[in-house]
């Protein structure tokens, strides 16, 4: 790939600082004993003893030469801080040429130094670090997208484009500091539904990514090849029937934060590798689920927001509790008018062409029920809300309703217009599930490539007994959009899934 203009200047500026006997990529430690933001948050004039003798390293993002001296702002993970230099307080010889060569002429913006020295505030009322030693620590060969900031601090020249930012997540969050927040945010996601599950004394674990069978979920999986064993084996679709395995041998309390995979469309809704948190708990049934999903989630907000209401978009979704709920049935009702209960497939068809629902051929029941409900329901479910009971063509790992004929006990928590969990009272019956199971391989025949495959190992798992368990998935990438604020799964992955460079145009599925 040929090199443009500014990079073969910057590369002929890396062999200059070579010859001037400098390592542009030096090995040893460079100490750092503060962080821009524990400067500008702390120094006063009564405390300029405590930032006497002070180094910090960054990004070189700005210079203003002034002849003998110039200023400088220096980017850090913490944020971004004035520097003035001197040319006799960093070249106290006679060779001048740190200064006058170095700094001034082949230092450029995006290029990493150390600064010593000790901090000030100018006339102007900034606060300012001034160098005493500088030390070239990165010669940065690519230049930075040029993004503007006023006195006040406004920004002009954003880069916004997603090409750029999605596929160069490194370099966006150099020339969009802001974008590192959203992943701080998703950090403490994390940290809160661990220490709120590890609490109540539940397990982590780790189950197996390669798997012979893919299972525990309704979706296409991606294959590879074991070459040892000689046979194909598959990127996990989801986590559920190994953690449940577990349960069988004992552990009453297992979740998991899982990468799984589903080789299926793109949108700013998905993303072929997607992070989600399954947990089982023995003993429990879907309805206490329902209660500690509501309680986790409304700690999450707080812990990550500091606030149960959240803003998303034009929405302010509060997560305080408790949430309202609907049986899958009385949310169709609600929002189409129709009631599809009692209906059989072909009367469930002609209900959906009447609500101008499209369906395939391939399509059963249980599809055109979730079609229905997805085009129909979902976007109207802004503020945290449960749907449960679904019927039983829909959930062929869940337990049947106690008291409700050809359902289950099942639930969806939707939010923002989308699904963000799904729970079960875990269906432990073995010949039932075989039953399920086979029901699955029947629609596959029908031409449902996300039909479930039947799983002998699991089958037998769950004939050694399983206690009556609770399960829920939580999908990690689309609560952080909520918690952060983001109108797209790709705002919340450092590094989302694109097309082979040169494809100009990630046309998403809406």
């Amino acid at each position: 790939m040929a090199l443009s203009e500014q990079e073969l200047i910057r590369r002929e500026n890396l062999q200059k600082i070579i010859d001037l006997g400098i390592n542009p990529y030096p090995s040893s430690e460079y100490s750092i004993t503060h962080s821009s933001a524990e400067i500008l948050d702390n120094y006063t004039e009564e405390k300029k003893d405590q930032f006497a003798e002070i180094s910090i390293a960054g990004r070189l993002m700005m210079k203003r030469i002034m002849g003998k001296a110039s200023f400088a702002e220096l980017q850090d993970s913490a944020g971004r801080m004035q520097i003035y230099v001197n040319r006799d307080e960093i070249c106290s010889g006679e060779d001048k040429a740190l200064y006058n060569t170095v700094f001034k002429k082949l230092l450029d913006i995006g290029d990493f130094i150390g600064v010593k020295g000790h901090t000030f505030t100018t006339q102007t009322g900034h606060t300012t670090l001034h160098v005493t030693e500088l030390t070239v620590l990165s010669k940065s060969l690519k230049p930075l997208p040029i993004v503007k900031t006023d006195a006040d601090g406004k920004v002009h020249d954003a880069v916004t484009d997603p090409e750029f930012r999605y596929r160069q997540r490194y370099a966006d969050l150099v020339v969009n500091p802001g974008v590192k927040e959203t992943f701080v945010k998703r950090s403490k996601m994390y940290t809160s539904m661990r220490s709120f599950l590890n609490e109540k004394g539940y397990i982590e674990v780790e189950t197996p990514i390669l798997q012979p069978i893919y299972g525990g979920a309704a979706a296409r999986p991606f294959k590879t090849h074991h070459n040892t064993h000689d046979r194909d084996l598959y990127l996990r679709i989801a986590n559920e029937l190994y953690l449940k395995r577990l349960v069988v041998g004992g552990f009453d309390g297992v979740y998991e934060f899982s990468k799984d995979f589903r080789n299926e469309g793109m949108s700013r809704f998905h993303n072929p590798e997607f992070t989600q948190i399954e947990l089982y708990v023995a003993y429990k049934d879907y309805e206490w689920m329902m209660n500690l999903v509501e309680e986790m989630i409304e700690k999450v907000a707080v812990d990550v927001t500091g606030s149960t209401v959240v803003k998303v978009g034009d929405n302010d979704i509060n997560f305080k509790r408790p949430w309202k709920r609907y049986t899958m049935y009385g949310a169709i009702e609600e929002f189409t008018g129709v009631d599809i209960s009692e209906m059989d497939e072909a009367q469930m068809r002609d209900a959906a062409k009447e609500m101008k629902v499209s369906l395939d051929p391939t399509m059963a029941r249980g599809k055109i029920i979730d079609e229905i409900f997805g085009e129909k329901c979902e976007p109207h479910l802004i503020q945290p809300t449960f749907i449960t009971d679904y019927p039983i063509e829909m959930s062929p790992l869940a337990k049947k309703h106690r008291t409700k004929e050809g359902l289950v006990e099942r639930f969806e928590a939707i939010c923002n217009g989308k699904e963000i969990s799904n729970a079960f009272s875990e269906l432990n019956d073995p010949i039932d599930q075989r039953e399920r199971f086979q029901a699955q391989l029947e629609l596959g025949k029908r031409g449902d490539d996300e039909a479930m495959v039947l799983d002998e190992d699991f089958l037998r798992a769950l004939e050694y007994g399983m206690p009556p368990t609770a399960g829920v998935g939580i999908g990690m990438d689309r609560l952080a959009m909520i918690m952060t604020n983001s109108n797209s799964i790709q705002d919340v992955l450092f590094f989302p899934q694109m097309k082979p460079e040169g494809h100009t145009e990630e046309k998403l599925e809406a």
